[in-house]
């Protein structure tokens, strides 16, 4: 069994999380990560407080591992949603899209493992001096909401490394053991995983969307949507759309306009896939095919370990 930080801090076999992704973390795909021995997340960002409550309840039947789940600061019920982590006892919190200083001292009150998402060393240090247990650094390769800065994976992990002392959870353009090895000699003790899984059975994204991913090739998808939330999109209809009113110079308000409301839940879960707002990282250009997250996790870790003794020279 793989022991590192990570591990030991999450109680988890492997150093793998699955990121909890809007429209695509339900509880069968976290509890079938939790299952093949990484860390499953629920996405709370596109759930209403008594949804979110199910999909506790229905992964702590589903595992005996533990889980997590991911919540957004910005998300409008964010109250409603840390009172149903700490009433159903969820072990482990990843909090994102906001000041970690808010609720990471009551969290970490409760017992909670908290851990935050970051996209910059800056932020890595307000996070580590607000009490987080460990660090998501999410580099510009990543999918949805992304920071402004656009510092590549490669350049983050040893500055946020440096940076800290806590662990470190590289992100963002991270789908192979390869690409996991590589992290981990950058200084990272454990990857977070996001676009891989949105292609497995238990994900609860829409297969058009999924097939869409499938398809999509190097250069497919671009950051959009700085002035009102940094977001990796694949390129579609929408996209273009957006493409357009940002190289005319729409403000934050036309954009908003433009944005509505739902168009992820069109694209992601209804699987409108040229007029829905599609969130995805660059490294679907390296995903060929759907199989079960128990594969995904159990192929990542044995290319990393083939990667770790046998280094392509």
């Amino acid at each position: 069994m793989f022991s590192n930080r990570i591990t030991q801090l999450l109680k988890i076999n492997y150093p793998i999380i699955q990121a909890g992704m809007i429209w695509a973390s339900g509880w069968k795909l976290a509890s079938a990560v939790s299952n093949a021995g990484g860390l499953g997340l629920i996405g709370a960002g596109s759930m209403y407080p008594d949804v979110l409550k199910e999909h506790i309840q229905r992964c702590k039947a589903a595992t005996n591992n533990p889980f997590g789940v991911n919540l957004p600061l910005m998300y409008p019920d964010i109250n409603k949603h840390i009172e149903i982590i700490i009433e159903q006892k969820v072990p482990i919190v990843f909090t994102s899209a906001g000041n970690p200083t808010t609720y990471t001292p009551y969290l970490k009150q409760q017992g909670i493992t908290v851990i935050h998402v970051v996209s910059s060393s800056v932020f890595a240090q307000k996070a580590a001096a607000a009490g987080v247990d460990a660090i998501v650094a999410e580099g510009f390769e990543a999918g949805g909401h992304n920071g402004k800065e656009e510092t590549t994976t490669l350049v983050l992990i040893p500055a946020v490394r440096d940076a800290v002392k806590i662990p470190v959870i590289a992100a963002g353009g991270i789908a192979t053991g390869r690409q996991m090895l590589a992290a981990m000699v950058l200084g990272a003790d454990g990857v977070q995983v996001g676009s891989r899984f949105v292609c497995t059975p238990e994900a609860s994204s829409h297969l058009n969307f999924k097939e869409a991913v499938l398809n999509a090739k190097e250069g497919d998808t671009l950051l959009s949507l700085k002035k009102i939330g940094a977001v990796r999109l694949l390129k579609n209809n929408f996209f273009n759309a957006v493409r357009e009113a940002e190289l005319r110079g729409d403000d934050e308000e036309q954009l908003k306009n433009l944005l509505g409301r739902g168009r992820a839940k069109k694209g992601m879960f209804e699987g409108n896939v040229e007029e829905g707002e599609l969130e995805i990282g660059q490294v679907s250009a390296l995903i060929k095919e759907i199989k079960p997250a128990a594969e995904v996790v159990n192929e990542i870790w044995n290319e990393f370990e083939n990667a770790l003794t046998k280094p392509i020279l």
